[in-house]
This record gives structure tokens, sequence and C-alpha cells, in this order.
């Protein structure tokens, strides 16, 4: 749950690429099967979303208290009997699994869950190219308040876990140093985001990547 944020100080951004036509099949198998099955090994899962422009990806959140908890609760799921029951069908419908990015917390968390079931969720990677703790900075104290100004909050702010990957079975994206933010997605402000990207250009390595992402049935995070 949002409202546990312990289990923010470790987050995993998941992406996942799958076989054609196979993306509602694993929802389905997910959220049936791995949902509570994985909470109860000591992880909270924020959110699992479809990506509208990419009908073949699956994204999905979940935070765990440190990184030995990580180990711990990776280890007690991937070597328990649900897993063991369930993983390979699973696994069938992906081609790869590995686009994953180990965060920590730089800012605000993730909120409590509001029940907005048909609100779609941003996010937004940015490869700083200063420091990320002066670019986490400069966002909260500069970009952060003129969006909230235009009517558009922001939560979720993550920065790349630097520490060695507890459980090198899951792969996780390497020598790369990320900041990502969440928001609601309208179109509204459409203009608003373009035209921040574009003044923020300058501290970055490369144009940020923006992901409009819809929440599945059991998504928390919405």
């Amino acid at each position: 749950m949002t409202d546990s944020p312990e289990f923010q100080s470790v987050v995993e951004l998941r992406r996942y690429t799958l076989h054609p036509g196979r993306r509602d099949e694993l929802i389905e198998l997910f959220e049936r099967e791995f949902v509570e099955s994985q909470e109860a090994c000591g992880m909270r899962l924020f959110g699992l979303f479809r990506e509208p422009a990419e009908p073949d990806k699956f994204v999905w959140l979940r935070g765990f208290r440190d990184m030995e908890a990580r180990r711990a609760a990776l280890e007690a799921f991937y070597h328990g009997p649900v897993w063991r029951e369930h993983g390979p069908a699973a696994n069938e419908t992906m081609i790869d699994a590995s686009d994953v990015l180990l965060l920590r917390p730089s800012g605000p968390g993730f909120p409590d869950p509001d029940g907005a079931g048909d609100s779609r969720v941003l996010v937004t990677v940015c490869h700083p190219a200063v420091p990320v703790k002066e670019f986490s900075a400069y966002f909260a104290d500069h970009v952060a308040p003129v969006l909230r100004e235009s009517g558009l909050d922001t939560f979720g702010h993550f920065e790349t876990e630097p520490a060695e990957n507890t459980f090198p079975r899951l792969p996780v994206r390497e020598n790369e140093s990320v900041f990502v933010w969440f928001t609601k997605s309208t179109e509204e402000h459409r203009e608003l985001l373009d035209r921040t990207g574009a003044e923020l250009a300058g501290k970055l390595e490369r144009p940020w990547q923006q992901r409009e992402l819809t929440p599945t049935t059991r998504s928390v995070l919405r």
C-alpha cells in the first residue's frame, strides 16, 4: 500500500517487453497469483500498468524497506511455491524483462490511493548532465513549483540506487544515473510539459523519456 513509506526506500521500476498479443494474459495471471504472494514475502506492489502507446509493454513498480530486505524478499518469492508453479507461464509471455531501474527516494514519494479509477499516470525518466543530487534539488526548487502552480502536481521523485544489485538473478540497468518522477497525465498539460522538457534540455544528457501509463484493475497507484 502507498501509505507504507518504509517500502519506498528501494523501488524497482520494471518495464517488460512481451510477445505480441500476450499482455492481457500476463496481467490476468499477475493479478491473480503474484500480488498477495509477493507482498507476503516482504515487498509492496505500488503500480501495475499498460502502456497504451506500446501494446506489448507491461510496466510495474514494487518497493522494499532496504537493499537487504529486497534480497530476502526476492529470494523468498522466486524460490517459493507460487513462482515455482506459475513463473514458467509468466516467463512464456515475455521477450525481455531486464529493463529495470533500481531507485531510491529523492523527494516526495507515492501518494495514498485517491480512488481515481480512470486516471493515467505519466512517468518521466531523466538522465542528468549534472550530479543527480544537484538535478533533484533543482527540480524540487524550480521545476515542481512551476508545474504545481499550473495545476500539475508531481510525486514519486526517485534517483538511481547505486548499491550493488543484491539479487543478480534479476538484472537491473547499471552504469547510468537517472532521476525519475511521476504525475497524473492530462492532455491539457501537454504544452506545459513540452515546454518544461525544452527548458531542462541543457541539464540533461539526452531528451527525457516520458511514458503514459494506464493502471490495471489492481494497481494501487492511479
